[in-house]
């Protein structure tokens, strides 16, 4: 069987490490597929990264899956082979030799800089070929920089390093000379231009120092900038449906990369993106919190998701758990559900009152309908549950009760009991759904003989509050007063409403039960 997580994020760079801290922190399932090809794989150090400048690129990834593993996160090496849709997630194929399961996707796999075909400039990319005055600048600042052409935003990026140093030249290369404006610019700002284009890159001792030009001129430089067409890496959303949209800078396309909104949301429900795939000018840091709103958007994709989940359940709960089959699962999982002692409210409200006829409501396996019994009462005790009756009478049996006990299998909501037929009406813990609650309580009071005692008793709603609540279940509880309330004050006497105190099955626990007793007068 696959395994299956929330969220299966897909890149181990700083994007998808910070996507996956987060939903980690969040108690989410996660799992961290890394190919081990990282885009700054190739340089010394991060930059412009507040509180780790300077920090070497694998140091950083490596403190980055600690922090995640810390918290619960997975890692796998390898690649992601194939995705598709499964049910409301996703199945990954890893590299066609195991598969795993995924609620929702984030994708960080980066993108692939694309570079000119001159020699040396692959070999050189991140050492000292560069792309960014902001992650290197400050290391060339006052050298000679040559920023060769290689599409339409060859004069600003010389404009741009212009800021770290007054050496720089621009190599048009293959690129069309500037136009007059344009040439102004350039001079003004002390911008030369080399109109040839350059053949290779000269290299001494393992550092660079200049270009050859086509020519055989050599132009001594000490770091040679080039733009590269960036290019998502995105065959894993294309196959979702996500095809990369181009970006456009002068009306010449620079590279690709994933649309998506300002969560890292796409279009594909359940699938995010963040970084250099979906904003390929982001920096470590900016893709870094790309991650994190992308982790946190997901995190509350998954909230509405367990959310809307959970109020379908609950309410599947509500409607069947005090029904007669629910009623029957749970008795016949155990030989006996209850403890066997009288519910101690009504032993504290019936033990003095005259014994006559009592109708013992939802009876279980019968331990107050034993009890009263027991002290002279003749029971009618009703439950829909027959395995509960057939226990309860034969314990009966045993007790020597059984003369003064009719056990009755019947719903009250659909077979009301007789009216004023009872001299106590004890409904102990019957829980319903608001409506059907109000109505049985109405038609148990009808039961109450002249003079009688209507006594319901049920779980308080601030047990709700306390750590030992046993049920969950708001719509069901209610207060001593609400079943007050549905009383003729021309025809009760209200004796009792209140929440009573009641200690709980472990120290420092305790309950609070809804007390109800009424008088017919």
């Amino acid at each position: 069987m696959s395994e299956t997580y929330d969220v299966v994020v897909v890149g181990g760079g700083a994007a998808g490490l910070s996507g996956a801290l987060a939903l980690s922190r969040a108690r989410r399932s996660v799992l961290v597929i890394d190919a081990g090809e990282p885009r700054n794989a190739p340089a010394d150090h991060i930059h412009n990264y507040l509180g780790r400048e300077g920090t070497p690129p694998a140091e950083l990834i490596a403190a980055g899956r600690a922090e995640v593993a810390s918290y619960g996160g997975q890692f796998r090496a390898g690649r992601v082979a194939a995705v598709t849709r499964d049910d409301d997630g996703f199945l990954l194929d890893l590299d066609g030799e195991d598969t795993v399961r995924a609620r929702r996707l984030l994708v960080a796999t980066g993108l692939v800089d694309e570079l000119p075909d001159v020699p040396g400039v692959a070999q050189r990319w991140g050492r000292d070929v560069l792309h960014c005055p902001y992650c290197h600048g400050w290391e060339v600042q006052d050298r000679r920089i040559g920023v060769l052409a290689t599409g339409p935003m060859a004069v600003h990026q010389a404009e741009m390093w212009r800021q770290w140093s007054s050496e720089v030249l621009l190599l048009l290369h293959d690129a069309p000379a500037p136009d007059e404006e344009t040439a102004e610019r350039l001079a003004a700002r002390g911008i030369a231009v080399v109109p040839v284009p350059v053949a290779a890159l000269e290299v001494t001792d393992d550092a660079l120092t200049g270009v050859r030009l086509a020519d055989g001129r050599v132009v001594a430089l000490d770091a040679v900038v080039v733009a590269p067409r960036t290019v998502a890496r995105a065959d894993l959303l294309v196959a979702l449906g996500l095809a990369p949209e181009e970006v456009m800078v002068g009306g010449h396309v620079i590279g690709t990369q994933i649309p998506a909104d300002a969560t890292g949301a796409t279009t594909v429900p359940g699938v995010w993106v963040a970084g250099n795939v979906a904003d390929f000018r982001a920096q470590v840091i900016t893709s870094a919190a790309a991650g994190l709103t992308a982790g946190a958007a997901i995190n509350a994709d998954l909230i509405a998701e367990d959310t809307r989940d959970a109020v379908t359940a609950y309410r599947q709960m509500l409607a069947t758990v005090m029904e007669e089959p629910a009623w029957e699962e749970r008795y016949q999982s155990k030989p006996a559900m209850w403890s066997g002692r009288p519910n101690p409210q009504l032993v504290a409200e019936a033990a003095d009152l005259p014994s006559g006829r009592a109708l013992d409501v939802g009876c279980g396996e019968g331990a107050d309908a034993l009890w009263l019994a027991e002290q002279g009462w003749q029971v009618t005790a009703v439950d829909i549950s027959t395995t509960a009756l057939a226990r309860a009478a034969e314990h009966a049996e045993t007790v020597g009760v059984a003369d003064r006990i009719e056990f009755t299998h019947a719903d009250l909501r659909e077979k009301p009991p007789a009216e004023q037929a009872y001299d106590l009406v004890s409904a102990q813990f019957m829980h319903l759904p608001p409506e059907p609650r109000q109505e049985l309580f109405a038609r148990l009071a009808a039961a109450v003989a002249p003079g009688g005692v209507l006594l319901i008793v049920g779980h308080h709603p601030s047990d709700l509050w306390t750590p030992g609540h046993r049920m969950h279940m708001p719509h069901m509880m209610y207060t001593a007063e609400e079943v007050a309330a549905g009383l003729d004050p021309a025809e009760w006497d209200v004796l009792t409403a209140e929440a009573r105190r009641r200690p709980g099955p472990e120290p420092d626990l305790t309950f609070h039960d809804a007390v109800l007793v009424a008088r017919r007068r």
